[in-house]
């Protein structure tokens, strides 16, 4: 089951605002979803969770598999009854694992490049996890890797990809695809999106055979890297496919993205959700929206606050530079988080330079917190027709590192 309405159209652009109703309740769009990697929001539980503003989490269907595997998490009932999550949910469909155990693994290659960054991304003909080896191969059938926890060999075909995700149970599941490394030439490229395409297929034939009940929604991925007539080709392509909704891959240069969305976006079905993988740096959710993406999800915000970077308004900061060892402000003092109304920028250094668990706790409220409360007002924005100002007035403050 999955309805989605259109409250409010931004004119002149992509953006729009709207409501996707789900079995297990609805998502005010455009919305963040928060990554949830192990059927855990790391350092919160799922009360602290729905508090800061989330309204629908995302798991891993690799990690699930491997670990408690995902037969075990089906006999218990599901993804939302084994984590305590009562709300909407999501999965992916493990082919960015696939890409970063394969091409990527050694390579330090993620799925967005940045123009003063020059990959090197390595291939090997065979699997092996010697430095800069994949430990992935791909071919017309799926995907064959080996295990990060325990070095066992595993495959993943479009169908098997399904059915995983069909046992976890979530909302929302995703197509079986190939992320492919920004860098890779044309010729790949196309390779992969076509291949991409025929696991689409497949990915929904066997989405068919299972989903008797209607409960699970399936979104089709759009690929073609950072090439313009292969963004396009996969939009044509993919819309035609009967999904419910759509997801938009990476692979393509940070300085290019909100182009190569809005591509694809004003091709993929006007009626149908939008979700942009693996994106969350503020700038970036602003591009997203006016070029007409619904949801976005991406670890940032909680892996760079376990690691000490908090966002403010100004931008951010590492609370473990020397100079918050004794200030006594809040991270942010317009914000009204749970960590920003009791604890001082002088307490979080010393969480973090005691290496205390709590640290990462509060640091996560906070930039949770801050990423919903900046997607709901954006959202609220093309509501009041303030959009371009509210980007203007919010990105002009907010200085990138």
């Amino acid at each position: 089951m999955l309805k989605f309405t259109i409250e409010k159209k931004m004119e002149g652009k992509l953006a729009r605002a709207g409501v996707l109703e789900t079995s297990h309740g609805k998502i005010l769009t455009p919305s963040f979803v928060t990554v949830g990697t192990k059927a855990t929001v790391k350092a919160l539980t799922p009360e602290q969770v729905a508090d800061l503003g989330a309204q629908v989490v995302l798991a891993n269907t690799y990690h699930l598999y491997l670990q408690p595997g995902d037969e075990l998490v089906k006999k218990v009932g599901g993804l939302q009854k084994f984590m305590n999550w009562f709300g909407p949910t999501m999965t992916d469909s493990g082919g960015f694992q696939a890409f970063s155990l394969g091409v990527a693994f050694g390579s330090g290659v993620s799925k967005i490049a940045s123009a003063d960054k020059k990959d090197i991304v390595n291939r090997c003909g065979e699997m092996s996890d010697g430095e800069g080896c994949s430990l992935a191969k791909i071919d017309e059938d799926g995907v064959t890797f080996k295990s990060h926890i325990d070095g066992s060999f595993h495959k993943f075909t479009p169908e098997k990809s399904i059915q995983i995700q069909h046992n976890i149970g979530a909302d929302m599941i995703f197509a079986f695809d190939e992320c492919t490394s920004p860098n890779a030439d044309y010729d790949y490229q196309k390779e992969a999106m076509d291949r991409t395409h025929r696991w689409a297929e497949r990915s929904l034939d066997e989405h068919k055979k299972l989903n008797a009940e209607n409960k699970i929604s399936l979104f089709g991925i759009v690929q073609g890297g950072r090439f313009e007539d292969l963004r396009k080709e996969s939009a044509e392509v993919i819309s035609k496919m009967d999904f419910d909704g759509f997801g938009i891959g990476g692979s393509f240069n940070k300085e290019d993205m909100n182009t190569a969305v809005g591509w694809v976006n004003k091709i993929l079905p006007e009626d149908k959700p939008r979700h942009l993988l693996g994106i969350g740096e503020p700038e970036d959710l602003f591009g997203g929206v006016e070029n007409g993406i619904d949801l976005f999800d991406c670890v940032a915000p909680t892996r760079m606050a376990r690691n000490g970077t908090l966002h403010t308004k100004d931008g951010k900061i590492n609370i473990l530079n020397a100079k918050f060892k004794d200030d006594f402000s809040p991270i942010d003092k317009d914000c009204k988080c749970y960590t920003c109304k009791n604890y001082t920028k002088s307490y979080l250094s010393h969480l973090f330079r005691a290496k205390e668990m709590l640290g990462s706790t509060l640091a996560t409220i906070h930039n949770l917190y801050f990423i919903n409360k900046l997607v709901a007002d954006i959202r609220q924005s093309i509501i009041d027709e303030s959009f371009d100002q509210f980007k203007k007035d919010f990105l002009g403050k907010y200085k990138k590192e």
